[in-house]
């Protein structure tokens, strides 16, 4: 990060020097009785009711100043967007006092600064809804130039600031000089809430559960690791948050969900970051084509919400969230895919056609994991339409309930929309004595290196002994969803602030 300034910060500093010998505050009080945001003024103004606009008081950003000589056009935008100022020399400042004019209007602002106006509606001649100001308060001197970004008569952008390196590290400036982000931000959290609503309306209960966790149970992934100096013992980031809703569920809590932060200390490319949310809910009395269909009706109200329909726009394609999504199980994707059938494939077997398909493998995973392995070389990214992938091996899902009627399979499904898995879900798991099996079969899986294997954790099979009914799971990655809902690429796109090297401090 650079201590070093550049000629416009040395100049931006010294207009504001300038302006305290005058005795002008550059940062004063924080009160402004803001009346009217921009889209409030130029969507409701007219001719007709315009004394319901003779009397506004607006803030924001400076985006632009065009300096006619005694008047100046002003653009300023809010947390809206863009209204135009006209400010004239002779109705802000008396005649026997320029000095705020000198020293602020014509010498002292630049883009980026803050101010607030206040004054009456107007159409100017080249029909332009503006504010003829009558009082102009500066609210804070902004000492770093933005990135320029030019826009034509119609407000279109071009030239725009594109580097991510730029827009990820600094979101505060890629925030305000480019609006689609900020409406991608806007759309995710109305996405948020869409799902809020309808869990609610459902009768589910939002919980909060412990991020920092003695055990990384509910997934298989590589936990962080931190240390709690007063207990003096290992604490992990949770990898999710699976375990401690289920045991809401044995105490007597029928429909739990929460909004979970979760950490895994893996990859980082355009759809992982180490630091993601999830989504998972859990429903007692309920199986996973419950699931299935309730997850339909969720993903066509997101979008319903989001964009008036079902069709949503993913790159190139149009993604149709219109139920029902197609169903097929993974050995079936797997031969769909490649003509090979795995499904009575042992270890061997398995890794011999990974060899057959060049999908390398390392060799300290199991029969889950191969078949996963092949799953994501041959055939996820082939899913493009919303697909419920269903019954998985036992193997690859030590947490799920076997089959009602497939031996060696569990009662699981990964929806895939766009290539990508977007949720996994499950009848549950809730024998405690299969579960404690299938935590000792992880065991030996990280005995051999597997270090994604899950824990077993002890206190969960001993709340599963007290009992837990019939149960339905599902988590989602809500980063994933807003990718798709926003037409976004990158992961980093829909974080406010994806991690990121530190930056190196330089003082030249």
């Amino acid at each position: 990060m650079s201590q070093h300034l550049s000629e416009q910060e040395i100049i931006r500093r010294e207009k504001l020097a300038k302006m305290q010998a005058a005795g002008i505050d550059a940062y004063p009080a924080p009160l402004y009785p803001v009346s009217h945001y921009s889209t409030d003024i130029k969507d409701h103004f007219s001719e007709e009711n315009k004394e319901d606009f003779a009397n506004v008081c607006v803030a924001g950003r400076i985006m632009s100043i065009n300096d006619k000589g005694k008047v100046f056009f002003i653009k300023v935008q809010d947390s809206k967007g863009l209204i135009q100022l006209y400010v004239k020399r002779d109705e802000i400042c008396p005649e026997e006092d320029k000095s705020f004019w000198d020293n602020v209007v014509k010498h002292g602002l630049d883009l980026g600064d803050f101010i607030g106006a206040t004054g009456y509606v107007f159409i100017t001649k080249t029909g332009e809804t503006s504010i003829h100001t009558q009082t102009l308060t500066l609210l804070a001197k902004s000492l770093k130039p933005l990135p320029v970004v030019k826009r034509d008569e119609e407000g279109n952008a071009y030239d725009e600031v594109t580097d991510p390196e730029f827009r990820y590290r600094q979101r505060y400036a890629d925030l305000i000089i480019n609006p689609a982000v900020k409406d991608t931000f806007i759309k995710r959290t109305k996405l948020i809430n869409t799902i809020r609503e309808f869990l609610n309306e459902q009768g589910a209960l939002e919980v909060d559960t412990p991020v920092l966790q003695s055990i990384p149970g509910g997934a298989a992934a590589r936990p962080f690791i931190t240390h709690h100096n007063a207990l003096d013992i290992p604490l992990y980031l949770r990898i999710a948050n699976e375990l401690y809703l289920k045991r809401l569920i044995v105490g007597g809590f029928d429909f739990v969900y929460e909004f979970s932060r979760n950490f895994r200390n893996e990859g980082m490319d355009r759809t992982h970051n180490p630091e993601f949310t999830v989504l998972e809910w859990y429903t007692a009395y309920k199986d996973y084509f419950w699931m299935m269909t309730t997850t339909e009706q969720l993903f066509e109200k997101i979008a319903l919400a989001l964009h008036g329909t079902t069709d949503v726009p993913v790159g190139d394609k149009t993604i149709s969230f219109k139920a029902p999504f197609k169903r097929i199980s993974i050995h079936d994707a797997i031969k769909e895919n490649t003509g090979i059938d795995v499904s009575d494939k042992d270890e061997a077997g398995l890794r011999d056609v990974c060899k057959q398909l060049n999908i390398a493998v390392p060799n300290n995973i199991g029969k889950g994991k191969l078949i996963d392995e092949i799953f994501g070389a041959t055939s996820e990214h082939t899913y493009i339409q919303p697909t419920f992938i269903i019954d998985y091996p036992v193997e690859m899902s030590p947490l799920t309930k076997k089959h009602r009627s497939k031996a060696g399979l569990v009662e699981r499904f990964e929806l895939m929309v766009n290539g990508k898995e977007i949720a996994n879900a499950y009848t549950e798991l809730n024998d405690p004595i299969d579960q404690r099996l299938r935590f000792e079969e992880q065991a030996k899986l990280m005995e051999r290196g597997d270090d994604e294997a899950m824990f077993i954790d002890h206190d969960f099979l001993r709340a599963l002994e007290y009992g837990m009914p019939p149960t339905s799971g599902i988590g989602i990655g809500i980063d994933r969803l807003c990718m798709l809902m926003t037409n976004n690429a990158s992961i980093q796109d829909v974080l406010l602030f994806p991690q990121m090297r530190p930056e190196k401090l330089t003082t030249e």
